[in-house]
């Protein structure tokens, strides 16, 4: 079942550093080995708390560890210090900041990726081994389709929705882009369990971040009155207390680190929303766990 008439309000992110990919053999290059490859990433950021979920979902604790870091950056250019050998052993001269989430090779010491959905895909294809099939045959456009929907109808339009000295014009424009786009998904989550099949795919994992992200960092960028707009989907809330009560998403929500991550890079003004939480996310995941 497609899901690409929710995906009007889309586009594609920008290239990351490092796009090294996973492959089936040894002519690849980086080739599926077990324990060949780590994972470093911060659960405060909505890449590495995706990556976290998917990892879990997956089972990959022994084939492909993770090492877990603070949710604030420890650099002045926003990096992690303790990545900075690996981005200067995988790009000569490199002068950007060593940000996560990274997959690394541990025979080479560098880095395969920085792309949060090329690494979710490569261990899901390469060490899923049939736990859970997050990329289910035939639905690669459908779980594109919903990527897109919440990297633009949500998470970019919630930016400029709350964007501090914004034209009232355009802001209204946003939030009318992200009311539709939560409007679509209601109504498509009316009476279904999960996104696009009847188990959890990578669709789930990015569409419950995402509103993780809208109820914990845009929400406080927002008025009170567009809060109990964004409030006003049933089914779409009632789905993402769902998927928190799962322990394989809810023992990642770590509240306080996304707090503190947020307040260290945020630059707007906090505004009335940010009193009107719409879900109790820390009492879910306990009821979960």
């Amino acid at each position: 079942m497609s899901v690409t008439p929710l995906a009007a309000h889309v586009s594609t992110p920008s290239a990351p550093a490092f796009r090294g990919r996973i492959g089936r053999d040894a002519r690849s290059g980086h080739y599926a080995v077990p324990r060949r490859y780590r994972l470093h990433l911060s659960t405060a950021c909505p890449d590495g708390l995706r990556i976290a979920v998917a990892h879990t979902l997956l089972g990959l604790d022994d084939s492909c560890p993770a090492t877990f870091l603070p949710p604030v950056p420890d650099t002045s250019d926003g990096g992690h210090a303790v990545l900075r050998p690996l981005y200067d052993a995988s790009a000569h001269r490199y002068s950007g900041p060593a940000l996560a989430p990274v997959l690394s090779d541990d025979w080479s010491g560098r880095i395969v990726s920085t792309h949060a959905p090329d690494i979710i895909r490569d261990l899901a294809r390469r060490f899923g081994h049939g736990r859970l099939e997050l990329y289910p045959r035939g639905a690669e456009s459908e779980i594109e389709a919903v990527e897109r929907m919440c990297a633009q109808g949500i998470e970019e339009a919630a930016q400029r929705a709350g964007a501090a000295g914004a034209d009232p014009a355009e802001r209204d424009e946003a939030l009318g882009t992200l009311l539709r786009s939560l409007g679509a998904l209601d109504r498509w989550l009316d009476g279904r369990t999960h996104m696009i099949r009847h188990q959890i795919t990578a669709a789930d994992v990015e569409l419950w971040v995402t509103l993780v992200q809208l109820d914990t960092v845009h929400r406080h960028h927002l008025d009170a009155a567009a809060v109990q707009r964004i409030a006003d989907h049933p089914a779409l809330w009632d789905y993402a207390r769902r998927l928190t009560a799962d322990p394989a998403f809810g023992a990642h929500l770590d509240l306080d680190a996304i707090s503190r991550r947020h307040h260290a890079r945020c630059q707007g003004l906090e505004a009335a929303g940010a009193a009107v939480q719409i879900l109790d996310w820390a009492a879910h995941a306990a009821a979960g766990s």
